[in-house]
């Protein structure tokens, strides 16, 4: 089967006693526009659509049965603020590191990795490991860049930075 829109959301949507059947995507494959997975009950799916999957989005339904996306659960760094300064230095060190984050009132969720969460203990966060679905994501489209300078004065000189400490 392909799957090309999404017809709605699970938690907007009349099951009718229809079958619930699951295609579970990670986190940063919620943003890809071509998939191929297998559903809990065995079917091979290719997901082909425009926009970007959300947890509960249905990609294809039946008198029988419903497809629905299910967001896995990952490991997270969990840091809890309580100023908006906090909130502040925080992401500014975050976005420093071009991580994608989940940003909640009083809390920020980054995907765990032990190198950030030691860098924001030194820092003097109180970061947290957690098992959890990483939702709501800014997701940060990381790229490494360089500045290359051709001068008209007949030679080139070549530079690059990296924004890690």
């Amino acid at each position: 089967m392909v799957v090309e829109k999404v017809h709605g959301n699970i938690n907007d949507y009349d099951l009718k006693d229809r079958q619930v059947d699951k295609v579970w995507l990670e986190w940063y494959e919620l943003e890809k526009k071509l998939l191929k997975k297998t559903t809990d009950s065995g079917e091979e799916v290719g997901i082909r659509v425009e926009h970007h999957l959300h947890e509960g989005d249905i990609l294809y339904a039946d008198d029988a049965r419903v497809l629905v996306v299910e967001l896995l659960p990952c490991e997270l760094t969990v840091v809890r603020v309580h100023t908006m300064q906090e909130m502040g230095r925080l992401c500014f060190e975050l976005g420093n590191r071009h991580l994608s984050l989940a940003i909640e009132e009083h809390q920020v969720a980054i995907p765990y990795d032990e190198p950030t969460f030691l860098y924001l203990e030194k820092l003097g966060f109180q970061p947290e490991k957690k098992e959890d679905k990483f939702q709501h994501v800014t997701v940060c489209h990381a790229h490494g860049h360089s500045h290359e300078h051709e001068h008209s004065h007949g030679h080139e000189h070549n530079h690059t930075h990296s924004h890690d400490m």
